[in-house]
């Protein structure tokens, strides 16, 4: 049913967003699909990276060292941003189509009464999409 799982992830907090990678790789397992891991940098320095292509290579090594693990195809994109936060959502939803993903699956938080002012990313994508949009709770 899926062919191509988009996973938006943020190499400066893995612990946070291990149970939605946990997921990913069920998935892609059970639908024989590969996962695309997407990762959005600033071109100024950052805690993970000083340049968006040393941040383009810890996110290689990241999604190689995840297919070993889960044994499923990767690939990688990644994108950067002037400002990474402000941007998110918007660049997320054109990478979908960029490449060419028929699911994402992310990470959330459960429901605040802030969400009413301030949407979560995943509620801002999965409305401004046509593919799946898998959330995932701690």
């Amino acid at each position: 049913m899926y062919r191509k799982i988009m996973v938006p992830v943020d190499l400066a907090h893995l612990d946070v967003i291990e149970p939605a990678l946990e997921k990913v790789a069920d998935l892609a397992r059970h639908y024989d699909a590969e996962v695309c891991y997407v990762g959005v940098t600033a071109n100024t320095p950052g805690s993970v990276a000083r340049t968006p292509q040393e941040y383009t290579q810890k996110l290689e090594v990241f999604a190689k060292e995840r297919g070993e693990a889960h044994g499923q195809p990767v690939s990688t994109k990644t994108i950067t941003s002037p400002d990474p936060i402000a941007d998110l959502d918007d660049v997320v939803i054109k990478a979908i189509d960029e490449v060419g993903a028929d699911l994402v699956v992310m990470p959330t938080h459960p429901p605040k009464h802030l969400d009413v002012i301030m949407p979560s990313h995943g509620g801002k994508i999965a409305t401004h999409t046509k593919v799946s949009v898998f959330l995932v709770r701690p």
